[in-house]
């Protein structure tokens, strides 16, 4: 028996370190490292007691009995290590990259482009260096075995003087790459440089100075030769380009940049935005992007309008519905000039959720990552769609990968924060809204939020006063006040719970908090159909189970079609089917 123990421990040994060096080169996951451990312990046991029973006879062959229960021990383990190591079936196939979620902090190289300083002497061009910053970051994001973050964080560092190694710390990033972009008449010229973030050491650098008809080629250049100083290698097949924001119009480049700077900052710049690019795709219709960029401000500019702010929900269903069918058909004319266009796919997902249909708008989604994995605008309303489904856990998920890659995007923070309070995390959702500045993301959706998680943990004061910071035109300013007043005599219960005011967007948690929680699903009844938002998945906030056991939110469920879209594609977190067609949630 010892000597069998001790082949066993020094075979176990060597195949552990075999493990170990894979999974170094691979980049698996830690617990494969612990599950093929404890199955190697467990064996040991499983040997002792065969050594055992044949003694001095173990010279002799297995009987069949004896053979059947190894197989059996193995095809086990097989089946135990498959369930560890395997990720999710429906969020991992779409949302796991081939790059990891956050290398930089794992100590895989990772690379961030910080924002390209304007030198141009017309101020009025910061539109194009921070175009420049983008576009360079796009294409870099396409080389496969290169693992871009902060694309939209690394610009909460323009205009500081802040350290290397710290601004590397905080996007997680273990290279970064800064520039300058000096743009007279038809000349531009371009300095980028490629820095070691933990010394300061530069790998690289080169000055660009050439006509402005050259800035693609420049992008292009800029791309792959840091990918080769990197010793990356680019991964294009023939024919293909790092660079693929390519029209042969300048100007409608150069409009196309200074659209996209607009429906980055929202706001009521949207309007301006959809103009600019309407006249640039009448001018350019075979433009790809400006399509796809269309789609989004189409999509995005009705919640930024006074419509919005009326408490009519006709007027604003109207006015949605219409932006809808317009966003729809820019996404699909970007889809038909290329059928490569990850934003395309994205802003045609959350086109079809919004309308309901979840099952099309979850393979669309998917087909965005294909395209683009780590793409920051995907996975924030991939992962709203998620939560809306009940899919909390993997919402969730993909939240914290999504911070991990982008760690100082105000709106994706408060909308981790959200998803952080369905999934029963209150304490760290406040910590992280208390962070922010009242006004931040067009001073809506922090305040909204972090009142919710104040009225959570019973701080009703403390909500109300945040419900006041609300600035912006989300919301009409009756709705909020309606609010503030109810969570101002909170926890008292009202008599008539009916004779409530309606409270539209968001501010309906307050109903909950005054005896009436069976009226929080009023405002999702009422915009079903047409403005799928964050009032849908809060309702699968804890406190809000009786409200899941009742019949109105099974009706409400139905008719959003997410109980055919459960049946098709697997059921959430908290429901499950029961008899007939009939179904429970806890």
């Amino acid at each position: 028996m010892a000597q069998w123990s001790v082949a066993y421990i020094a075979l176990a040994y060597a195949f552990q370190h075999g493990v170990v060096l894979t999974s170094e080169a691979f980049a698996w996951p830690g617990w494969v490292l612990r599950v093929s451990m404890l199955l190697l312990i467990l064996g040991l046991p499983v040997i002792m007691t065969f050594a055992w029973y044949h003694g001095e006879r173990s010279n002799r062959h297995f009987s069949t009995a004896e053979t059947t229960i190894v197989t059996l021990l193995l095809v086990i383990g097989s089946i135990l290590f498959y369930a560890f190591v395997q990720p999710h079936e429906e969020v991992a196939a779409a949302g796991a990259s081939p790059r990891g979620a956050a290398a930089g902090r794992g100590g895989v190289m990772s690379l961030a482009v910080l924002p390209f300083v304007n030198l141009s002497p017309d101020k009025d061009q910061e539109f194009f260096s921070d175009g420049m910053t983008e576009e360079i970051t796009t294409a870099l994001a396409k080389v496969p075995d290169l693992h871009v973050v902060a694309r939209t964080s690394a610009f909460e560092f323009k205009g500081k003087n802040v350290n290397i190694k710290t601004v590397g710390d905080q996007l997680g990033a273990t290279h970064l790459i800064e520039g300058s972009v000096r743009k007279a008449g038809n000349r531009l010229r371009i300095s980028a440089q490629l820095i070691k973030a933990d010394d300061g050491t530069h790998l690289w650098a080169e000055d660009y100075d050439r006509e402005l008809t050259d800035v693609f080629a420049i992008q292009e250049d800029i791309a792959q030769a840091i990918a080769g100083a990197l010793k990356v290698p680019l991964g294009l097949q023939r024919g293909e380009n790092l660079v693929s924001n390519r029209t042969g119009d300048l100007d409608s480049y150069q409009q196309y940049l200074a659209a996209r700077s607009l429906v980055r900052a929202r706001g009521t710049g949207l309007e301006q935005a959809v103009a600019i690019l309407e006249a640039v795709v009448a001018h350019d219709p075979g433009y790809a992007p400006a399509w796809a960029l269309l789609a989004d401000a189409y999509r995005l500019a009705p919640y930024f309008t006074p419509v919005m702010r009326s408490d009519s929900l006709e007027e604003s269903h109207q006015g949605l519905r219409g932006a809808l069918e317009k966003a729809e058909i820019a996404a699909r004319r970007a889809l038909m000039l290329d059928p490569k266009n990850a934003a395309g796919y994205a802003r045609l997902a959350v086109i079809e959720t919004e309308r309901g249909q979840w099952a099309a708008g979850e393979d669309l989604y998917r087909e965005a990552l294909e395209f683009d994995p780590n793409d920051p605008d995907t996975l924030h309303t991939y992962s709203i769609d998620l939560a809306i489904e009940g899919r909390l856990k993997d919402a969730l998920s993909m939240r914290e990968r999504l911070r991990m890659l982008e760690p100082f995007v105000p709106i994706y923070n408060i909308f981790y924060a959200e998803i952080l309070q369905v999934n029963g995390q209150n304490p760290p959702a406040i910590a992280l809204l208390e962070a922010m500045p009242a006004e931040v993301a067009g001073g809506y959706y922090r305040n909204a939020v972090l009142a919710l998680a104040y009225a959570r943990a019973g701080r009703y004061r403390e909500s109300a006063d945040t419900l006041q910071l609300i600035t912006g035109n989300l919301v009409s300013r009756k709705t909020v006040d309606d609010a503030v007043r109810l969570l101002r005599q909170a926890p008292a219960k009202v008599g008539t719970p009916d004779a409530l005011p309606p409270l539209n967007n968001e501010m309906g948690f307050a109903y909950a908090h005054v005896g009436a929680p069976e009226r929080v699903i009023e405002f999702p009844e009422r915009t079903m159909g047409y403005a799928q938002n964050s009032t849908s998945f809060t309702l699968w906030l804890p406190e809000y189970a009786p409200l899941r056991k009742s019949d109105r939110f099974k009706a409400y469920m139905r008719k959003s079609g997410l109980v055919d879209y459960w049946r098709a594609k697997g059921w959430p977190d908290l429901c499950h089917p029961t008899t007939g067609d009939d179904f429970e949630c806890n």
